[in-house]
């Protein structure tokens, strides 16, 4: 009887299956693809930054005809960078170029717009991974006993002569396929890869332009380090011209020939001159560390400069023709377009989100209670969504990308404006200090034959040393202006550089360097 029963209630067990299989609901579908929203400014995320400011000195001083101030001005990222090397070595000679080379591989600022570029692109890879195929296997033994019982099975009426088993199994099987899914239609996805295609471009134009922001930082800190080195040579010269003045009128003294103030005046200038001399070389050994810094020296490695960037006008280049280059070059400017493209492109993905998608799945593997019982089988599916109410979250989809469209168009304009302004400022700033150069020119040999006479002078007898050292501190101040102006222009022609673009190309000629 029992032998009669099992097959019967079996097939029985695979009539019941059937309807109750037919009444699992199905599984829902994938979501409706959203659109990747972009941030709503494209200025987020920026490393720092590095600007030039010259400022007027109404005031100057009482021998001083310097009347500008020049000074650049680095913040964040662009203030550090990563060490070329665990420790410092031998002393090195650290030429202009060499330093602008290392600036561009070593500053935090570029590492870090690396790393960002490549951050992107792998967004970007994420967004095209939509739109391809995925493919998916999986291998599965299963050994498995049910209690019918426990489900309900016990208590169903059956024909006389029949009995419903308690427990089917153990029973075992084994199933081996691979499946297939792919995106047949999806605007948006397409305009999401699209957006972040555009975000890469955006991303690698911020990229060069922090380089330009490096060689202006760079450029700004060898001129400081070789202002500073042109300031201690001064202070030393002057240092000893005051020695060989307190010299003088010590042996003026000695013969009778002058009053002991003399000496004591021309003392005091000395002593004045050696703490100048102390204070400036402090400080030209905290520029060279701020150098060190923006380069990927490694700490307290030793360098001197070979360059010392003299004076060399800038004549070749007319406003129009500055303002043109940089509209042409200027990266943050080509970054900025990028960025209102992309945002286009993301309100078009958004607005894509009203429209019908299709999709398509299919799997194929084997399946049986041992690898040599076992049978193929497969399925295809093919689907098509058609979003018809889903509650207004379209639209907020829609108005969120316009909003970040409509700030980046605005951010965009605004950045024209000012790269228009770099370009005027950054002429104006030449103009001015390439005139204090001619003035400091002019002062400088006038401070040099007045403490000539002065000390003739004062070696014939006919005056004290009130008049040397005022005119030993008329050459110092003289010199102190020189150096700002020289400085000054210089700075001026590396703003500029930027100004336009493409600095770490055009660095070399606006210097005058061969």
């Amino acid at each position: 009887m029992r032998s009669r029963s099992m097959p019967a209630a079996a097939g029985l067990w695979a009539l019941l299956a059937a309807p109750l299989a037919a009444q699992v609901p199905p599984e829902s579908g994938p979501q409706p693809t959203r659109a990747v929203q972009p941030p709503l400014s494209g200025r987020t995320g920026q490393p720092g930054g590095v600007a030039t400011v010259q400022t007027p000195l109404p005031g100057g001083g009482a021998q001083s005809v310097n009347t500008i101030n020049s000074t650049v001005q680095v913040q964040g990222a662009y203030q550090g960078s990563v060490p070329s090397a665990a420790a410092p070595g031998a002393p090195f000679k650290l030429s202009f170029d060499d330093a602008v080379r290392r600036g561009l591989q070593y500053n935090l600022g570029t590492v870090g717009y690396t790393q960002a570029v490549r951050q992107a692109q792998a967004i970007g890879k994420s967004a095209r991974s939509s739109l391809l195929p995925t493919v998916l296997s999986d291998a599965m033994i299963t050994d498995q006993q049910t209690d019918l019982a426990a489900l309900g099975f016990s208590s169903i009426p059956l024909p006389a002569g029949l009995s419903f088993p308690t427990v089917i199994g153990p029973y075992h099987y084994f199933d081996v396929r691979a499946g297939l899914e792919q995106s047949l239609l999806d605007v948006t996805r397409r305009r999401n890869y699209r957006a972040a295609q555009q975000n890469v471009q955006a991303v690698q134009f911020a990229a060069r332009d922090a380089r330009d922001l490096v060689v202006l930082a760079v450029t700004g800190a060898y001129l400081q380090v070789t202002a500073s080195v042109a300031r201690v040579n001064s202070t030393r010269a002057q240092v000893e011209t005051a020695r060989a003045t307190y010299q003088q009128a010590v042996d003026r003294h000695d013969a009778g020939l002058a009053a002991r103030i003399d000496v004591t005046r021309s003392q005091v200038e000395l002593q004045t001159n050696q703490q100048r001399l102390t204070s400036v070389e402090n400080d030209l050994a905290k520029q060279k560390i701020s150098l060190a810094r923006l380069i990927g020296l490694p700490p307290g490695q030793d360098f001197t400069l070979t360059d010392d960037l003299p004076f060399a006008p800038l004549t070749d280049i007319t406003l129009d023709q500055a303002l043109q280059r940089a509209g042409a070059n200027r990266a943050d400017l080509k970054a900025a377009e990028a960025q209102v493209q992309a945002a286009e492109t993301a309100k078009q993905a958004a607005a894509a989100e009203r429209y019908p998608t299709v999709q398509m799945s299919g799997d194929y593997g084997v399946i049986g209670t041992s690898p040599t019982s076992s049978h193929g089988t497969f399925s295809v599916t093919g689907s098509v969504r058609m979003p018809i109410f889903q509650g207004g979250r379209v639209q907020a989809d829609v108005e969120q990308a316009d909003a970040a469209l409509e700030q980046r168009r605005a951010e965009y304009q605004d950045l024209k404006g000012r790269i228009d302004a770099d370009v005027r400022s950054a002429f104006l700033d030449l103009n001015s200090a390439a005139s204090q150069v001619s003035v400091a020119q002019s002062n400088r040999l006038l401070a040099a034959d007045t403490l000539a006479q002065a000390r003739d002078r004062f070696a014939a007898g006919v005056a004290d040393t009130v008049e040397v050292v005022q005119a030993q501190e008329a050459v110092a101040a003289a010199e102190q202006d020189y150096i700002a102006a020289l400085f000054a222009h210089n700075l001026a022609k590396a703003s500029l550089a930027r100004a336009m673009g493409q600095a770490d190309q055009t660095i070399r000629q606006f210097l005058g360097r061969p």
